[in-house]
């Protein structure tokens, strides 16, 4: 039998994503800490906050009990509910973490409690961003709470939820130390609409999944502003060259930067408004507070918490980050958008390469 996988986090991206998996025939399971919310999708068939519009398969299960869905390999009921316990046999599991980077390292504190009854349990991860507090990337964070010792992975690239939930063409890469790991990942997401790559560069996946939403606020802004398309190319040309620096410096590759992951994601994060990132860049540009363009938005914005992290990591390692640095400053010191934008207009001249 098929490993389950446990899909954790109900928002849009891990509902998203235990649709695709469902759909692929994988035994999936969707977790979420709140009963209530559980209860709620459970009855609804369908995330009708997120995803409103997209039936859950019947394949898929529903449950805020960790213990149950990383021991289960019964066969889903028709309600997608989890069997009774006594239906429930143990059968090693894999866990899909897709949670906003703030919640990552508690959720991994769940999963460190199971995974002493689960030895051979694999972790891969969908979150973008660094930790918030310690700007580590999110490798390092599953380190800290799970050792090094368990086979990890993460799933990048450009992908909105709505789009993989509605099986319209997307495309990601799923990096691993682990080849076999990532094949086997790549295996239960892949279909004729939902192509994944694998890869090993960790670190360029991280980046380029952290840096890009930083990148998107700036996008939003000069947008906003009225500076047209040939302000936005050029972001997003310069923007990649700050993601590669930062990228390389960290440990991972040029090439991966210019992938699904670094330059894919950072395209589709900066031209489409179902960004939330840009959004947020396109309110500030039209004279609202962070506050208040946050509260319209109404979810997480990884982006700005990311600036923080970004600049000191960028400080620290003596790297050049002009476009972040002034998103950080407009974001978290005050700065007027066009006062930002100037200030980049101002530098002085240099080689491109």
């Amino acid at each position: 039998m098929a490993r389950p996988i446990v899909v954790m986090g109900a928002g849009a991206w891990g509902t998203a994503l235990a649709i695709l998996l469902a759909r692929n025939g994988q035994p999936v399971w969707l977790w979420a800490r709140d009963p209530q919310q559980i209860s709620e999708l459970s009855a609804a068939r369908c995330n009708s906050r997120c995803l409103p519009h997209i039936p859950f398969p019947p394949a898929l299960q529903l449950t805020s009990d960790l213990s149950r869905a990383l021991g289960s390999s019964a066969a889903p009921a028709a309600s997608g509910i989890l069997p009774p316990a006594a239906l429930v046999h143990p059968c090693t599991a894999d866990v899909l973490v897709a949670v906003s980077s703030a919640g990552f390292r508690t959720v991994l504190e769940s999963v460190a409690v199971e995974r002493q009854h689960n030895p051979a349990l694999r972790l891969a991860w969908a979150t973008k961003g660094l930790e918030p507090g310690s700007g580590q990337l999110l490798h390092q964070v599953v380190a800290d709470v799970l050792g090094d010792a368990l086979p990890t992975a993460v799933i990048s690239g450009p992908t909105f939820a709505c789009e993989v939930a509605a099986n319209l063409p997307t495309a990601v890469t799923v990096a691993s130390a682990n080849a076999e790991f990532a094949a086997d990942l790549a295996a239960c997401l892949h279909n004729n609409n939902f192509r994944a790559y694998t890869g090993s560069d960790v670190v360029g996946v991280e980046v380029g999944g952290a840096v890009k939403n930083v990148l998107a606020i700036a996008a939003g802004i000069a947008d906003g502003l009225g500076f047209g398309a040939n302000t936005r190319a050029a972001l997003v040309t310069r923007g990649l060259a700050e993601m590669m620096r930062l990228g390389v410096a960290l440990g991972g590759r040029r090439e991966t930067l210019m992938g699904l992951a670094g330059l894919g994601d950072l395209v589709l994060t900066c031209t489409d408004n179902q960004s939330r990132n840009r959004r947020l860049g396109l309110a500030l540009a039209q004279g609202n507070t962070l506050a208040a363009a946050l509260a319209s938005i109404g979810q997480a914005v990884e982006g700005v918490q990311t600036a923080i992290e970004v600049v000191h990591l960028a400080q620290k390692l003596g790297i050049d980050m002009p476009i972040t640095a002034q998103v950080y400053e407009v974001l978290h010191a005050g700065r007027a958008p066009r006062d930002a934008v100037n200030a980049l207009l101002n530098r002085d001249k240099k080689a491109e390469l």
